[in-house]
């Protein structure tokens, strides 16, 4: 027998969906076959207080108390907010649901085959970013846990320049992070369910014991409780409002657009989506009011001259050597549980849309580590202005992919899609074909391109000028600061619009198709079980779909 060895390839699945169309599907884009299907009801809500409990979340408040607004505006911000994108996630988790198959399968349907690239790489971009700044947080804590062991570690020689934004002893714990995180990008999603039932479980814990010690620390809870007024009046504050929704949206604009990415492995009935619109809210406002609390009070407790907003720097002051370690544990689970739901996976899935012949679930999770470095996320993290920034110019790309994606299945579409003719380039239903110069263009939506750039065209100045303030753009800044809103209603509008005046006639469909058909139909002609033939053909290898990486 042959010693295993890598390949450059991956390995095509044996089924409908990918016959003779390697270009478009690998076994990871493949819809989920039933015996494929763990996730149930305590599976999806682990998965979303794993996702919640993070740093970026207890930030969230801070950081828009930091530009000029109270605590009450920041919870009220946060409560709408996920309120709002709540319908958006649940919509197009839904889908995924049905259907069981991935965001940048799903997005053809809208888009057409190639146009699903810019609603996949715009995405894509966003998920590396966000893996990035996780990192950070989860090194961060890293260092406290290290401090906590040796003290001696806190005060290495800083080789690194002050602009960088990072210390030598933060970047030795963002590697030992990343390093630990590591065997985590290997696993499939099915064998992740745990990692984030125990996350859901130990944070939540940790973080409700810190909230008790603030109020038991500083029974006023701190100066954030005390007569605090908004720095900001008029038009202003309003504006200031808005920028910070936007803010909040571009947090989890990302999961608006690829819930399907996890709720494709849901085994229980697509209603159980309905359970985001009021769990999100509660959740996450909780999470920023257990941040505002506990910094404010450890800014009181240890007579301090700013309020430390970075959990990690709260808990650093804690006297007790165990206390400081076992918290800052619950933060590093807390990056590296979100850093694996939220972004990696996206990323992964991604990578494998744009070269799926090359690329699985795998090796795009190891790419996605992979240009993490590239970004330099320290220096994302500098200050609150550039992570909102940051986070705001996002969200001008994301809302208009939300909303068309969200109206085409419920609104044009009737909540009909042909799962196998979105495997099939050769199949008219989405091929979206077009006249052009006498030459017939096939593989972009026109509609959904249109929309695109309507909902993103009036949000450029304020881009511009949030890259370069010293543009000054006058009133055209303020689209940008109310962008995912702006951008996901007013290309919502336009594409309902061009799809009723220019209705794509091909794509509208007399009845849903769904994969379970398609494996039947396979199952009866090979004389077999259908459940068996979807897992013979799909999770043969014995790893739920996830590829194997070496051929013997």
């Amino acid at each position: 027998m042959r010693l295993s060895r890598p390949r450059l390839r991956v390995s095509q699945p044996e089924s409908a969906f990918a016959s003779g169309n390697a270009r478009w599907t690998n076994r990871d884009l493949d819809p989920i076959p039933l015996l494929g299907r763990q996730w149930g009801v305590a599976s999806i809500i682990a998965y979303w207080i794993s996702d919640a409990f993070n740093a970026a979340t207890w930030e969230f408040a801070s950081s828009i108390i930091a530009v000029g607004l109270t605590y009450k505006e920041a919870l009220a911000i946060i409560a709408i907010s996920f309120f709002i994108i709540s319908f958006v996630i649940s919509g197009n988790g839904t889908v995924g649901a049905i259907y069981h198959m991935p965001f940048p399968v799903i997005a053809r349907a809208s888009w057409g085959f190639w146009g699903s690239y810019i609603p996949i790489i715009s995405r894509v971009i966003l998920a590396c970013f966000w893996f990035a700044i996780q990192n950070i947080n989860g090194g961060n804590a890293v260092r406290v846990m290290l401090g906590a062991i040796w003290p001696s570690y806190l005060n290495l020689k800083n080789e690194i320049p002050e602009d960088q934004g990072i210390t030598t002893n933060g970047m030795v714990a963002y590697l030992i992070f990343f390093i630990i995180q590591f065997p985590f990008l290997c696993m499939h999603p099915n064998k992740l369910r745990w990692l984030f039932t125990v996350k859901s479980i130990l944070v939540p814990i940790a973080w409700i014991a810190i909230l008790i010690w603030a109020f038991v620390a500083e029974k006023g809870g701190g100066s954030v409780f005390k007569d605090q007024h908004a720095t900001v009046k008029g038009s202003k504050y309003s504006w200031m409002f808005l920028a910070n929704m936007t803010s909040v949206f571009g947090n989890y604009a990302t999961l608006s657009v690829n819930q399907s990415d996890f709720s494709r492995y849901s085994r229980v009935s697509p209603r159980w989506q309905l359970l985001y619109i009021p769990m999100l809210p509660i959740i996450f406002t909780f999470i920023g009011f257990i941040g505002i609390a506990a910094s404010s009070a450890g800014q009181a407790h240890y007579n301090l001259s700013s309020i430390p907003w970075d959990p990690t720097v709260l808990i650093s002051y804690w006297p007790n050597r165990s206390c400081r370690f076992f918290a800052a544990f619950s933060f590093a689970l807390a990056s590296l549980g979100v850093n694996i739901s939220a972004n990696s996976l996206s990323a992964a899935n991604d990578f494998t849309a744009l070269a799926p012949q090359f690329i699985n679930i795998r090796r795009g999770q190891i790419l996605c580590a992979m240009l993490s470095w590239a970004l330099v996320p320290w220096k994302i993290l500098e200050s609150a202005d550039n992570f909102l920034n940051f986070m705001s110019a996002y969200a001008i790309f994301l809302g208009p992919i939300a909303a068309i994606m969200l109206l085409d299945y419920w609104v044009v579409r009737r909540q009909m899609y042909d799962s196998l003719a979105l495997y099939q380039p050769w199949n008219r239903t989405y091929r979206y074909e077009v006249l052009f110069a006498g030459k017939e263009i096939w593989g972009f939506n026109w509609r959904a391109i249109v929309s695109f750039l309507v909902g993103v065209a009036p949000n450029l100045p304020g881009l511009i000028n949030a890259v370069n303030s010293s543009i000054d753009v006058g009133v055209g800044i303020h689209p940008y600061q109310c962008g995912w809103l702006l951008g996901f209603c007013a290309t919502g509008g336009v594409y309902v619009g061009l799809s009723w005046w220019f209705p794509a006639t091909e794509a509208s469909i007399e009845r849903a198709v769904l994969p379970d058909e398609i494996y039947e139909e396979a199952a009866v002609v090979m004389g077999v079980e259908a459940q068996d033939t979807s897992e013979d053909m799909r999770m043969k290898d014995g790893k739920g779909g996830f590829e194997s990486e070496k051929a013997v």
